[in-house]
């Protein structure tokens, strides 16, 4: 592969924004644009949490994602009647765990954090982008919280962000976008703290192997990533950085 689209490096991601305050109902309220993936990530905060956490004292996180219809070349199809397709239920729940891992939860109070990623639009790194933009919301929607809860970072551990990686045409990749994700032999998503400890990391062959060298080199290739997102949300956040 003599190039990739836009002129990239094999290390580089792409233009990467995160815009706070973009609605006015939702505390935390970020709009996350990846290249050409678009990502709306909204923080709301109710006053309960599930039944197995009442009296405890301890607060929770739930995460939500959707892609909207027109998020895609063919119209998908939004969810019906309770129904969630399996990939998305698959991504809500990552983005979930994504956030819990850096929150204490026994600091919140009785409250729910809930996250919303809703895909406007998608040309690769969807759930990535929505993990690093729903940091960003959650910061916003604790910044709120101001007074009725302990300080920020007691509450928040580290940042939290997210990237692709992968093989095409055996070459590592830094945040594929559609046309390489499509074709790669391998694909992987990493979601790391700032400080460089893992959280999760999700690969795959694609009818392809993968050796030990090249798992080293694309995870080596992830914490680029990693850095470049976090120091992108640290940006965006200013004054409101946590940690």
């Amino acid at each position: 592969m003599s190039s990739r689209p836009h002129g990239r490096s094999a290390d580089a991601i792409r233009p990467l924004t995160f815009k706070r305050k973009y609605t006015r109902q939702a505390p935390g309220s970020v709009l996350v644009r990846m290249g050409g993936t678009v990502v709306l990530c909204t923080c709301c905060v109710e006053p309960s949490v599930p039944p197995f956490l009442e009296g405890t004292g301890k607060g929770w996180l739930s995460a939500e994602y959707g892609m909207l219809p027109g998020s895609t070349n063919k119209r998908k199809q939004r969810d019906k009647a309770g129904k969630v397709d399996g990939r998305s239920v698959e991504i809500q729940r990552l983005i979930g765990r994504s956030l819990r891992a850096i929150v204490n939860l026994d600091k919140l109070g009785e409250r729910t954090l809930w996250l919303d990623c809703d895909v406007i639009d998608a040309d690769g790194g969807t759930r990535t982008a929505s993990i690093s933009g729903a940091f960003v919301a959650l910061i916003d929607a604790l910044v709120s919280l101001k007074g009725k809860i302990p300080p920020i970072n007691e509450i928040v551990r580290d940042n939290v962000a997210a990237i692709s990686v992968g093989l095409l045409n055996d070459v590592e990749l830094l945040d594929l976008e559609y046309v390489e994700d499509k074709d790669a032999e391998v694909d992987m998503n990493l979601v790391m703290t700032g400080a460089g400890q893992f959280i999760e990391v999700q690969g795959a062959g694609e009818e392809a192997t993968f050796s030990r060298s090249q798992l080293d080199r694309l995870l080596k290739l992830g914490k680029i990533g990693i850095d470049a997102v976090t120091a992108a949300q640290k940006k965006a956040l200013g004054a409101s950085w946590p940690v």
